[in-house]
């Protein structure tokens, strides 16, 4: 094998390219690993926090009482209420379960030392958790769910009216994170190459924070409803992973080619495919 095709056979799919992670925390530091993996330089930008909730009490008296093992199974619907069951030290006795909505608060689950017991098969959602859980557990059962403010009751109820004894607190109020005039300017530069987007909320923020996103700067969100979110928030999705899970988004980034310079502060050129066609903008 000659030197150069051996160097072609190195370059990583993502190498030069930036990409934008919009969670910080452990979370956060996960995705940049991988997407380093993949040649890629990550820009962590945290877009948004959790604040507390108005009721306090409830929640105090809700982990408490998760601690004291009163529930059978905690669902977990977002990595936002990972981070609020990290900071309080929530402990999750034995004796609980724990539902994960899909891979990535699963993988915020791990990353955090708490276990995970099931994840739905196929459908990453509330309801596609509630289904799995009303299959696998036929008897009456205590459920302690955990959600933000402005979640919809869709697991809560759907639980319930299976029969389950449920007890759903609000754990957070989502808030944006404004981003440093140097992020701000580099995605209006066109010098991030991709931004993630992994939540509703997260897409919000996008489109409040960056109000002139190159169209050379791909928009990749995690899965359909989140892609769903982001066109009603009012962004360009240009990939949607098959999965929703980071490596799966990481992923479908890898297969969009961006030929530009090796300096990361170069002006870039090239072409991105876009959905329903190439767009060749400079």
């Amino acid at each position: 094998m000659n030197t150069a095709a051996a160097q072609h056979q190195s370059v990583k799919p993502l190498t030069g390219w930036r990409v934008l992670v919009p969670r910080g925390g452990p979370w956060g530091d996960g995705v940049a690993a991988t997407l380093r993996r993949q040649g890629a330089i990550p820009v962590i930008a945290p877009l948004i926090n959790f604040a507390p909730t108005n009721d306090q009490a409830s929640l105090d008296q809700a982990l408490a009482d998760l601690a004291a093992g009163k529930f059978e199974w905690l669902t977990v619907t977002s990595a936002t209420t990972v981070d609020v069951l990290y900071a309080y030290r929530a402990v999750v006795p034995a004796t609980t379960k724990v539902a994960a909505v899909g891979e990535t608060t699963a993988a915020a689950l791990l990353a955090v030392g708490y276990r995970v017991d099931l994840v739905p098969e196929r459908d990453n959602s509330a309801a596609g958790m509630a289904e799995q859980l009303i299959a696998l557990e036929p008897e009456a059962r205590d459920i302690l769910t955990l959600r933000s403010e402005i979640a919809k009751p869709v697991l809560t109820r759907m639980l319930t009216e299976a029969g389950h004894r449920v007890r759903s607190v609000v754990a957070y109020r989502t808030v944006g994170v404004p981003v440093t005039e140097r992020i701000a300017e580099d995605v209006r530069s066109g010098r991030i190459n991709a931004i993630l987007v992994t939540s509703g909320s997260v897409a919000q923020q996008v489109h409040e924070q960056f109000p002139e996103i190159p169209d050379t700067t791909l928009i990749a969100a995690i899965g359909p409803r989140t892609a769903k979110d982001a066109r009603r928030a009012g962004l360009d999705v240009d990939v949607v992973a098959d999965a929703q899970t980071v490596d799966a988004l990481i992923d479908a980034v890898g297969k969009f080619s961006l030929p530009h310079a090796a300096d990361e502060f170069a002006p870039k050129t090239g072409m991105i495919p876009r959905l329903g066609g190439i767009d060749t903008r400079n």
